[in-house]
């Protein structure tokens, strides 16, 4: 199996550098001095790894065989893949790759059908599962552990505890200014 484990950023200095935005929870072992990675778009690709730092917060890697700005500029946007066996878990048992988690049933804690888990939407903030309902609409489902209680992948699916208004329409809606005009009623 396939995973994405980082989009190539932008060229850094002149010795063939790039920085590379990680899509991994285990950047030292998908992404190490060695590791070949296949690439989308496939034509700039494999790539080996030759060496990697952290340098003000980014990851930066030089590839074998790019050993200038203009080599590095030209990988720019490519998306870097790893092979990874499908039975694979991570080390953090908490953590799961997105490929485990694509097509798990969601449903709430008591047993009603929410529906299916059809995309992981990666947001700077949190993750998001995009959960297909039976109607075919669609609905997004914060993956924190308040909402998401249980994740059971022998039984195929995702247990949730949601808030009002997050898979139905109950939500309660409070701002200052209804506040306000209920205090202006009892007046």
């Amino acid at each position: 199996m396939q995973l994405v484990v980082a989009r190539i950023g932008r060229a850094h200095g002149i010795k063939g550098e790039v920085t590379v935005e990680v899509r991994t929870d285990e950047p030292e072992l998908r992404l190490g001095p060695g590791a070949v990675l296949a690439t989308d778009p496939a034509s700039t690709g494999p790539l080996t790894i030759e060496t990697g730092r952290v340098h003000s917060g980014r990851l930066l890697l030089r590839f074998a065989g790019v050993h200038d700005r203009t080599g590095a500029e030209a990988l720019r946007n490519t998306l870097l893949i790893a092979e990874v066996d499908p039975e694979e878990r991570p080390e953090d048992e908490d953590e799961y790759y997105d490929h485990q988690l694509i097509d798990l049933d969601v449903v709430t804690e008591d047993g009603t059908e929410v529906g299916r888990i059809t995309e992981i939407s990666h947001l700077p903030t949190q993750d998001l599962f995009v959960v297909e309902r039976a109607d075919g609409s669609e609905v997004y489902v914060p993956f924190v552990s308040e909402i998401v209680t249980e994740i059971d992948l022998d039984e195929q699916r995702a247990v949730i505890d949601p808030p009002p208004g997050l898979i139905d329409d109950r939500a309660e809606v409070a701002s200052a200014r209804d506040a306000e005009d209920a205090a202006g009623d009892e007046a």
